[in-house]
């Protein structure tokens, strides 16, 4: 299972998704290390399993999982679709995750080197597209082409599944808001999450729930579900609208 690196050629002014901002996982030790500590507090089967549900699709459909990272949904939900075009802008994320299905015996993903702005599905349209914590790593304008992008790679009905760090807190009280998430989620999970989160509020991006509505609509989908959690995560099930 080689890795399809997408085409590179772009205009100057085009946003560079391969910098991977905030923390930085283009290393395989990184990429290890990612994997390791998110098991710690994750279950991605669990994840995988809620997301197949929502996605309601047979066995013979195809999904594109775009910033898969280390396989969490790809990984897991391989038996229950036809295909699955697994994307990343981490070379390390895509080896860790290729070296999975391998193990696994799995051999219906075809693995990507891209990302929302450098992928390019050259195949017919698929039935189904999940992203998690990835759109935040593009500035609001970039999130906007880049949904703009994924909706025409989609089927007319086609679902997509975004979960990601959107904020739905009061911005009035930002800074003793955000510290307190900080210190809840390092109190839950351990203070190696300190300078992960830090590092996200710092020099990533993500947005605020009225903003990520607004784009998801302006793209063509159909808000089905959003459910906003702690004031700092968001769930969507969206739909592209019939033609």
């Amino acid at each position: 299972m080689e890795t399809k690196k997408c085409n590179q050629d772009k205009p100057e002014w085009q946003y560079d998704e391969m910098k991977l901002c905030g923390v930085k996982f283009d290393r395989d030790e990184c990429a290890d290390k990612y994997d390791e500590h998110h098991q710690n507090f994750r279950d991605y089967k669990k994840e995988a399993d809620e997301r197949i549900k929502l996605l309601s699709l047979d066995r013979n459909s195809t999904i594109i999982d775009m910033g898969c990272g280390t396989g969490a949904f790809a990984i897991n939900a391989a038996a229950y679709f036809r295909k699955i075009y697994a994307a990343d802008v981490s070379n390390a994320m895509i080896k860790l995750t290729r070296k999975k299905a391998k193990e696994a015996g799995i051999d219906n993903i075809e693995f990507h080197h891209g990302g929302f702005l450098t992928y390019k599905h050259n195949d017919e349209s698929v039935d189904g597209i999940v992203s998690t914590l990835a759109l935040h790593h593009l500035p609001d304008f970039w999130k906007q082409i880049a949904l703009t992008r994924l909706i025409k790679m989609l089927k007319p009905g086609g679902k997509y599944l975004l979960f990601d760090i959107v904020f739905s807190f009061d911005i009035t009280n930002y800074e003793s808001c955000v510290q307190e998430y900080i210190n809840t989620m390092v109190s839950r999970l351990g203070e190696v999450l300190r300078q992960e989160l830090e590092t996200h509020f710092r020099q990533e991006y993500s947005t605020f729930d009225w903003v990520m509505e607004g784009m998801l609509e302006r793209a063509g989908f159909d808000i089905k579900k959003a459910d906003y959690m702690e004031g700092f995560f968001a769930n969507y099930v969206c739909e592209k609208k019939a033609e």
